[in-house]
């Protein structure tokens, strides 16, 4: 499961490293806490390659709505079965995304029974894409409500000591390709974890279990954390 994550970086930023053009209605700010049901940046092809602001939590097109109006989103998809699951199904078919970030964060249950939460990130500290799908649903007022998941897969070596699930990083070289129009058999190849020698991890404050914090402190290494700094040895 992937439920917070980050992306530190300026609109501008995410369009110059992408290669993309910047929407004039693209509201972003950056975000070191990033939570399920939050706005956030996502790449589509529909039919050329664009950024739009999505929420996270995807709403299946067919999905009723609860009384008030509002439906409840998914905001994982196993990317093992997404291709036949029902809420899946067609956004696999048709609507996979790119979904970017720069970081993520998973919990590390210790041995006196807290959770620690664990921060993940690229060793170089780059922009990186989840794969993702999207869905468009309509609101009970009409209004037609964009989302998306993200895709998670069998951890590598370096969360596996974390979290049984990590969320599906594309390598650069692969991420037209999760957009393509493309055989079920060859996207589920690019659903594979990533690297761990690529990445980092480093135990952070509890303040991010709370999507109300949301500053540089949330990413800051724990200092003179001896339980934290055994994790990984």
């Amino acid at each position: 499961m992937c439920g917070r994550y980050t992306l530190r970086l300026q609109a501008e930023e995410i369009a110059d490293q992408l290669e993309l053009p910047l929407p004039a209605e693209f509201d972003w700010s950056p975000s070191f806490n990033i939570a399920p049901t939050q706005m956030v940046p996502v790449v589509v092809q529909s039919p050329e390659k664009n950024l739009r602001i999505m929420r996270w939590g995807l709403i299946p097109h067919w999905m009723k709505a609860k009384p008030d109006g509002s439906a409840d989103g998914f905001i994982n998809a196993r990317s093992e079965t997404a291709a036949e699951k029902p809420p899946f199904r067609t956004a696999f078919q048709q609507k996979r995304c790119l979904i970017p970030a720069d970081g993520f964060y998973e919990w590390k249950k210790m041995p006196n029974g807290r959770k620690q939460p664990m921060y993940f990130f690229q060793k170089d500290r780059q922009l990186f894409t989840f794969a993702g799908l999207w869905s468009a649903w309509q609101a009970p007022d009409g209004e037609t409500l964009h989302t998306c998941a993200i895709l998670t897969t069998e951890p590598n070596d370096l969360v596996t000591q974390v979290h049984n699930r990590m969320p599906v990083i594309l390598p650069a070289e692969a991420r037209d390709d999760w957009l393509a129009d493309l055989s079920k058999e060859a996207l589920q190849a690019l659903l594979a974890p990533y690297p761990a020698q690529n990445m980092a991890v480093h135990a952070v404050s509890t303040r991010v279990n709370s999507p109300r914090f949301n500053d540089e402190q949330c990413i800051a290494p724990l200092e003179n954390d001896s339980a934290a700094g055994r994790l990984f040895q």
